[in-house]
């Protein structure tokens, strides 16, 4: 039997990324896909947060080579009014003002590509039958060449589960939970002609909220559109096996004004499909000897089109986890366990803001609409941890503020931020007097004594490093449950900060047996660090003796 180091299953953006990076790092990979690419595949729409991903594989000069759609930012008919209203990625990403509109059966195609020049042994139209286990461990996988009948197995010391949303390892394992409150299903087509939104909106996403659900609108550079209506699961069971799929789709569009004005005299070019099983993540990410990437882990609601992100992301984490555990056996625990919260700490910022457009919309009423309110006031958290899970902690995506400025957000959610931009401010006031710009610090700051964060705990555990998880001193805090890591002097810095030490001792602990110049220096960045942990509210309070 063929002994490899990794076997990937599934060939989708999510395991040609995991492959290729692990490739980069010498280990023998093998990609099984089940299909022939080019395939059709639906998420067209991607983030800004992917582009960095992309950059560091190597393929923006082959997307950009495409012609796919420069994509802006996305327009929305949704909240309070029922006017249309856009948000652009230029307001809050200056390094990524756009990304693209890309038609997934080339670009998927430019990525296993990418992971073939990269060396790694792709098999397409090869069908992953089981993974194999010896004594708890997954152990390599077993095969059938689609096209000739041949079946195979191979061995790996890792396998990767990419195999999207029929999570191959995941349902073996029974470890798929679905998620109650996004009990949805979609039906989408792609469609030639029509019409695209106003300049400058013209290559936006299209998303317009209607009685049974929403819409969406992708426009491509082929002419196409990729079109779709997101309705509750057992509705739409019914209205399908009733109409038929074609005219299901017809019908939810002609609620939907302006996404029926710009279909007008259009045709089915491809199509139409419906998913199932929408929202669910798996209690387990990470076992021995295997791991799960992209979709076949968790996939959420595609509102904020997530999808490609979250498993070019989880691709390259999944790639570090495996070097570490390669390398260094005894880092496998501890790593395998940074890889799920870093994971999930994206894919619950995706949850959380979903669950908050869902509550905040107020354009339509209806069971679907009101039945999604009622779900959101029953939840377990709290309106401070909903805040927190949904923008704390988290690079600004753009549509963080848009729910509260174009929405209705429950009362208690909109509280939670009002009291935390007060705390923001009261903070930011409170270091210009105690730290002036351009100025020296101010007496008092030296006379305060800095308080950490209630639950603020600094170890020491791996962080993401070049390509593999290194360990470092963490802190972990409210903002971020997943852990900051911190250089060895800001460690220093933190733990030297008990409640009792004012600044100016904290700082004489520091320069502490350091040669004068060395002290010297430690001074000013120790300053710095103190002003960045208490604006991050690593340090709860300086306060006055």
């Amino acid at each position: 039997m063929r002994q490899i180091d990794v076997a990937v299953i599934g060939g989708g953006p999510g395991g040609s990324t995991v492959a290729t990076m692990l490739a980069r790092k010498g280990w023998r990979v093998a990609i099984f896909e089940r299909e022939r690419f080019p395939r059709e595949h639906i998420g067209e729409s991607l983030l800004p947060a992917s582009m960095p991903v992309l950059e560091e594989l190597g393929v923006l000069p082959a997307i950009e080579e495409a012609g796919f759609l420069h994509k802006w930012g996305a327009t929305m008919i949704w909240g309070a009014s029922p006017e249309p209203w856009s948000w652009y990625f230029r307001e809050t990403n200056r390094d990524y003002p756009h990304t693209y509109q890309v038609w997934r059966a080339r670009f998927d195609q430019i990525l296993l590509d990418n992971a073939r020049a990269h060396g790694v042994d792709v098999h397409e139209e090869h069908r992953v039958l089981e993974v194999t286990f010896d004594d708890g461990r997954a152990t390599g996988l077993s095969f059938v060449n689609e096209a000739t009948g041949e079946t195979g197995a191979v061995s790996a010391r890792f396998v990767v589960d990419a195999s999207g949303q029929t999570g191959l390892l995941g349902r073996a394992l029974k470890l798929r939970r679905t998620d109650d409150y996004f009990r949805n299903l979609a039906v989408y087509a792609y469609f030639d002609g029509g019409e695209r939104l106003p300049a400058p909106d013209e290559n936006n996403l299209l998303i317009e909220a209607y009685p049974n659900g929403w819409v969406w609108v992708i426009p491509l550079h082929n002419g196409w559109a990729s079109v779709g209506a997101v309705v509750d699961s057992a509705f739409g069971q019914q209205e399908i096996a009733r109409l038929g799929l074609e005219p299901f789709l017809r019908e939810q569009f002609a609620q939907a004004p302006r996404t029926a004005a710009m279909l007008r005299d259009t045709t089915v070019a491809s199509g139409p499909h419906v998913i199932r099983d929408w929202s669910y993540a798996s209690r387990q990410l990470v076992g021995d000897g295997y791991i799960l990437v992209g979709d076949a882990g968790c996939f959420i609601d595609p509102l904020f089109s997530s999808g490609v992100h979250l498993a070019l992301l989880s691709g390259v984490l999944a790639s570090a986890y495996i070097t570490t555990a390669l390398r260094h056996p005894e880092m496998q625990e501890p790593a395998a366990k940074v890889y799920e919260q870093l994971y999930l700490k994206q894919y619950s910022h995706f949850r959380e803001m979903a669950r908050l457009f869902y509550s905040s919309n107020r354009t339509t009423e209806s069971y679907f609409w009101e039945i999604r309110r009622m779900l959101e006031a029953e939840d377990d958290l709290t309106p401070r941890e909903a805040f927190v899970r949904a923008v704390a902690g988290q690079p600004p995506q753009g549509y963080e503020r848009a729910v509260l400025d174009h929405g209705e957000a429950p009362a208690e959610f909109v509280e939670a931020v009002r009291l935390a931009e007060e705390d923001r401010l009261r903070r930011r006031q409170r270091l210009d007097a105690l730290l002036p710009p351009s100025q020296p610090p101010a007496p008092a700051f030296f006379d305060a004594i800095p308080h950490l964060a209630a639950g603020a705990v600094l170890e020491e555990r791996p962080v993401i490093g070049e390509g593999e998880f290194v360990m470092s001193h963490v802190l972990t805090t409210t903002a971020h449950p997943e852990g900051a890591p911190l250089s060895p002097f800001v460690a220093r810095v933190v733990a030297l900060i008990d409640g009792r030490r004012t600044v100016a001792a904290l700082l004489a602990a520091l320069a502490e047996g350091l040669p004068p110049e060395s002290a010297a220096k430690a001074v000013p960045h120790a300053v710095s660090a103190i002003r960045i942990l208490y604006s991050d509210g690593a340090i709860a309070e300086l306060a006055g003796r």
